[in-house]
């Protein structure tokens, strides 16, 4: 088992050799989908800008694109909101069917790679149950990350590398992004990557320790900052959530449990709803019988000033407007509130 494991790893090392072209090439890429998409025009999409590319009207079955590229590119092609496969565009032929490009270097790469991933995933999933699977699977998963981590390192300068980078990024805290961007300046040329330095950057800026940071939200022509309920002598957990997001729904019990038990000693809640339909939100509201105030159709100007990327994300800010916890949940968060409201100090905001 282990020696298949080390095959892949090895693996990650002799794909660094694969390197691509620098130049303009031209490309032509034909793409199969289902024949039920005739007659529906299909983009080719950046997958870091998001710019729409390349665009071809399907027909029987199949689309072409060509033209040039100064350099490989990571792509999507999208049909009436259908998603049909990412890849790398580069110089040459390339055929997508099922997803998958074949036909460059790059593409073949990642095929590899692909196939290399799906054979650590099978053989954790196929380890028995009991104490040995637990022991085996944890082997399989610290190889996984090794291996991953080589091929990241080893291709960071190609879209490849830039796809296993984002994977982990969001994981970074900025002093760990800023070591790699030293390495591999290239990296800064992706729109992804500079709003995740942003994002690093403005998450340290409201970390625990830090005052809270304002913002101003219109909806309905109603206009609300997050200082007109936090910084006013009481403790308040702000919830930034949105009513598509299970895991924010499901964290909403914690936070009536909390409220219950420390709203008398001046405990209060405040929601965010963002990256929502303001529409959505208020029937959430009504239906998960949320009884704390709201700031609704924030969508992401909280977001981006917090370095939010993942929700729920929840903050306890003090009395006087201080972060005091960040990004806890469940019993985490129990803990933290319960911690703030055991403390003696607390009593003088009550």
């Amino acid at each position: 088992m282990n020696l298949k494991l080390l095959s892949f790893v090895a693996l990650g090392v002799a794909l660094a050799s694969c390197q691509p072209k620098t130049s303009d090439q031209q490309y032509n890429v034909t793409l199969d989908v289902m024949e039920q998409l005739n007659g529906i025009t299909a983009f080719m999409v950046n997958f870091d800008t998001g710019e729409k590319i390349d665009s071809a009207v399907i027909e029987n079955g199949k689309c072409e694109f060509s033209g040039t590229v100064a350099e490989p590119l990571m792509v999507r092609m999208v049909a009436d909101g259908n998603r049909l496969g990412s890849f790398v565009l580069e110089g040459g032929d390339i055929t997508v069917s099922d997803r998958v490009a074949k036909g460059t270097p790059l593409n073949e790469e990642n095929n590899k790679i692909m196939e290399a991933v799906n054979g650590f995933n099978k053989m954790y999933y196929n380890t028995p149950d009991g104490p040995d699977g637990d022991v085996l699977r944890k082997q399989i998963s610290d190889l996984y990350d090794h291996y991953s981590d080589s091929v990241m390192l080893a291709n960071l300068d190609n879209p490849v590398g830039f796809t296993f980078f984002l994977d982990k990024a969001y994981a970074m805290d900025l002093a760990q992004l800023n070591e790699i961007l030293a390495k591999h300046p290239s990296l800064k040329k992706y729109q992804r990557v500079n709003k995740l330095i942003a994002a690093a950057e403005n998450m340290e800026k409201t970390s625990a320790g830090k005052k809270f940071a304002d913002f101003t939200v219109t909806n309905d022509s109603v206009s609300q900052s997050l200082s007109d309920y936090v910084g006013k002598g009481k403790p308040v957990l702000v919830d930034f959530w949105a009513s598509w997001c299970g895991p924010c729904i499901r964290e909403t019990a914690v936070l009536k449990q909390l409220l219950a038990e420390f709203g008398d000693k001046g405990l209060e809640v405040l929601g965010v709803a963002v990256w929502d339909e303001p529409d959505n939100t208020v029937r959430a509201i009504a239906d998960h019988q949320l009884p704390w105030p709201q700031i609704i159709n924030a969508q992401s100007v909280p977001t981006d000033i917090y370095g939010i990327s993942a929700i729920p994300c929840i903050l306890l800010i003090g009395p006087d407007g201080t972060i005091l916890s960040r990004g806890k949940q469940g019993e985490e968060l129990i803990a933290d509130v319960t911690t703030y409201f055991s403390a003696p100090q607390t009593s003088a905001a009550e």
